[in-house]
């Protein structure tokens, strides 16, 4: 008699062993994904700065006209306004070190910062350094306790077509994720008159929240640092899949720059010392207390984005005021270089020395004015 196993018993084996290996492959928490978010999730952190000013303002334009084109005067309101950038970091050192976009915690000497762990426990940090050109802040927590982090030693390879995770703060919305792929490599983008270069490309949605998180693959290797994502072209053309991330071998060397500046910074004050932040040069030498102009703040105002930072307050008998500087003007120009920052304006200051004149272009310019209001003045240090 023949016992070998008949076409039908090998075809319902086969059957049977397909089965079993599709139910075993269908337990979410076996996916590579699942696995990956689980094992990066722990180090990535909410980070939220906020300021809110309230002052009472005319148009700022029209005090400033009246130095020099006559009696312009408004009635004044009062404002209130918080200044709010939230977004994403994730912690590289188990100390507490964290990275994060510097368009995040700008100028963040000035802000409270506030960061919150997967685990819902909140920490007060402090800003260490950061890089403009590569949109990279440091940022520290002080903790008793070693803390999960994600490391740079062993990056992922960055594979075109590759799985990519986005991991952070999407709208306010902690610990949420995209997928997508890598879908480009060393690309160059615009926003405002910033260029950032050699960035990494992928499909994955970074939506607002999400800068300064990290872009990781299945094997929760660090990719980059999620930055920037591209609505519309310059033409104004909408776009889809189209967002942006620092690699990560730019984050890597820019770490280690960064902790050489942090070891040789001083012990911090306390929060309640009095004089826990020196004043910066713009004010020290010339009375001007300034802020970058955020997203936020640009449209409240209805000014013109990418250009400028905002005077928050001039001292009273400084050089500002004796030229009829007033607060709620923007300076546009130091000289013969454009202003977009406070730390690129607090650059040109740096050797300025009492009786040093400098010219500032100040102003208020709006989107689409065929005559912007600025004049230049030239302001002599104390």
């Amino acid at each position: 008699m023949d016992k070998r196993p008949t076409t039908a018993a090998i075809t319902a084996l086969l059957i049977a062993s397909w089965a079993l290996s599709a139910f075993a492959q269908a337990d979410p928490a076996s996916e590579p994904t699942v696995l990956a978010v689980a094992k990066a999730l722990p180090a990535v952190v909410n980070i939220n700065t906020e300021r809110v000013v309230r002052r009472r303002v005319r148009d700022p334009f029209e005090d400033f006209a009246a130095q020099y084109f006559g009696n312009y005067r408004s009635r004044p309101r009062e404002i209130s306004q918080t200044l709010q950038s939230l977004g994403s970091g994730f912690i590289v050192d188990p100390a507490g070190y964290i990275i994060t976009n510097q368009h995040v915690v700008e100028r963040a000497a000035d802000l409270k910062i506030e960061v919150t762990m997967n685990d819902g426990k909140t920490y007060n940090a402090r800003y260490i350094t950061g890089d403009e050109k590569k949109d990279l802040a440091f940022i520290k927590i002080d903790v008793k306790e070693p803390l999960p982090f994600i490391s740079l030693e062993n990056l992922s390879p960055n594979l075109l077509g590759q799985t990519v995770l986005v991991v952070g703060n999407a709208l306010g919305y902690s610990s949420s994720i995209s997928r997508g792929v890598l879908s480009g490599q060393k690309r160059d983008i615009t926003i405002g008159e910033t260029e950032y270069k050699n960035l990494l490309q992928t499909d994955a949605a970074i939506n607002p929240g999400n800068s300064g998180g990290p872009l990781i693959d299945l094997s929760a290797r660090l990719v980059g640092v999620s930055s920037a994502k591209m609505a519309f072209t310059d033409q104004g053309v909408p776009t889809q899949g189209l967002g942006f991330a620092i690699p990560a071998e730019s984050v890597r060397e820019s770490v280690e720059q960064f902790k050489k500046i942090a070891a040789n910074q001083p012990v911090p004050k306390t929060p309640d010392a009095a004089d826990a932040q020196a004043p910066s040069n713009a004010e020290r030498l010339f009375g001007l207390q300034l802020q970058n102009l955020t997203q936020e703040l640009t449209d409240a105002l209805g000014l013109t984005p990418g250009r400028g930072v905002l005077i928050t307050a001039v001292e009273p008998g400084s050089p500002a005021e004796n030229v009829g500087i007033e607060r709620g003007l923007v300076v546009y120009r130091v000289g013969k270089h454009e202003i977009r920052s406070m730390n690129q304006l607090e650059t040109l200051l740096a050797r300025a020395k009492p009786g040093t004149s400098v010219d500032f272009t100040v102003g208020i310019q709006r989107p689409g004015s065929q005559s912007p209001r600025l004049a230049t003045v030239t302001l002599t240090a104390r």
